[in-house]
């Protein structure tokens, strides 16, 4: 019997559009996985102790390149881990994003749940400290904060 263990990127982009959890699960569905694990990062409406009524992301020129290593990374990392595919999707929004929209999402299919929830926390762990791309909050005070810029 074949064993198969690779791993397939069925997307890692920065997306002008809207994003969803249910659009990465459906994409990394498949009939070997038994588990799908999913995470969505949403714009909450406070932070610091401070009223926020939408962020903007903006993002470096190789930041698409740069969210594409990373994902290829991993999989190099993990590779040869699985005895059936493991399916990823990740997605980061750029642009004005409301109260409740997605700013990122990914999901991860594979057989066993240990293995999509630990691929799919380590994913977002990494695009977050990797990926360049910066958040502008603006407060209901009328203030602006840049989060992420010069760090």
């Amino acid at each position: 019997m074949s064993t198969e263990t690779d791993f397939e990127v069925v997307s890692a982009v920065l997306s002008p559009e809207p994003i969803s959890v249910d659009q990465a699960i459906a994409a990394v569905e498949s009939d070997t996985a038994g588990a799908v694990v999913s995470f969505s990062g949403v714009v909450r409406n406070h932070d610091d102790g401070k009223a926020v009524d939408r962020l903007s992301y903006s993002a470096h020129p190789t930041a698409h390149r740069t969210m594409a290593e990373v994902v290829a990374q991993l999989v190099a990392e993990h590779s040869g881990e699985a005895q059936q595919p493991v399916r990823i999707w990740a997605a980061h929004r750029i642009g004005m994003l409301e109260i409740g929209d997605p700013a990122l999402v990914c999901a991860v299919s594979a057989a066993h749940r240990g293995q999509a929830f630990a691929v799919c926390s380590e994913l977002v762990d990494r695009i977050k400290a990797q990926v360049p791309i910066w958040k502008e909050q603006f407060f209901s005070d009328g203030t602006v904060e840049w989060v992420g810029a010069g760090e």
